[in-house]
């Protein structure tokens, strides 16, 4: 009589870490996801106020748009060899902090000039960061369980774009308050959530399994 083989389990010591480090890590770069959603889509949002009080016509606003794309790719690759370098809690906290500072400097937007500079330089401070969080996830999750957590990052893009509409408007709306446009409420206050969330990050989050001070040795070492 032939036994069918013994179902494949992992080690308890590797279950408990993985589940500790999912629940750590996950719901964090789940929220820097969706802030760096927002950021990126918000300048749809305010295409038509650009416009109006910047003179950024539709060309310059389709040129803009695209040299965002031009130096994201330019820059994704360095940008991922210095995490590897660097570790992942101090690169991708530099990351949300400088495209946060950046993505509030559009405030500033007034003219197409400063409007291509700056969405360049977007374009730079935010290459590298989504293949990043993917790498970051294969440093801590053996194959079964970085494919939940890869889901589980693809996901928030939906809640993303639930929010990143009802917010973004309702900070257009607050045209006129101290004497800043609507438009400039929605770049400055979305693009300082990414810096106090890159804070956040920085405390919260671990490059690799040894640094971790919540896992056993035991844990570690699985």
């Amino acid at each position: 009589m032939k036994h069918s083989p013994a179902a494949v389990t992992d080690p308890p010591a590797l279950t408990a870490a993985t589940k500790k480090a999912y629940w750590r890590l996950v719901p964090l770069t789940m929220l820097m996801f969706v802030v760096n959603y927002i950021d990126r889509v918000n300048i749809g949002f305010a295409k038509d106020a650009l416009e109006s009080d910047s003179g950024i016509g539709a060309a310059a606003y389709g040129l803009g748009a695209g040299l965002f794309f031009i130096t994201y790719a330019v820059f994704e690759i360095p940008s991922n060899i210095l995490l590897e370098r660097f570790g992942a809690k101090f690169w991708l906290t530099r990351i949300m902090i400088s495209w946060g500072m950046v993505s509030a400097l559009m405030m500033f937007a007034h003219n197409e000039t400063v409007f291509y500079a700056l969405r360049m330089a977007l374009g730079v401070a935010e290459a590298g960061f989504f293949a990043g969080v993917i790498f970051y996830f294969t440093q801590w999750f053996p194959n079964a369980t970085r494919g939940r957590a890869n889901a589980a990052l693809f996901s928030a893009s939906a809640l993303a774009a639930v929010i990143a509409g009802p917010l973004s408007g309702a900070l257009l709306s607050m045209d006129d308050t101290l004497g800043l446009h609507g438009w400039q409420w929605m770049f400055l206050i979305e693009g300082l959530a990414a810096v106090v969330i890159g804070l956040v990050v920085w405390t919260r989050l671990v490059s690799h399994p040894s640094d971790a001070p919540w896992l056993s040795d035991e844990e570690k070492t699985a």
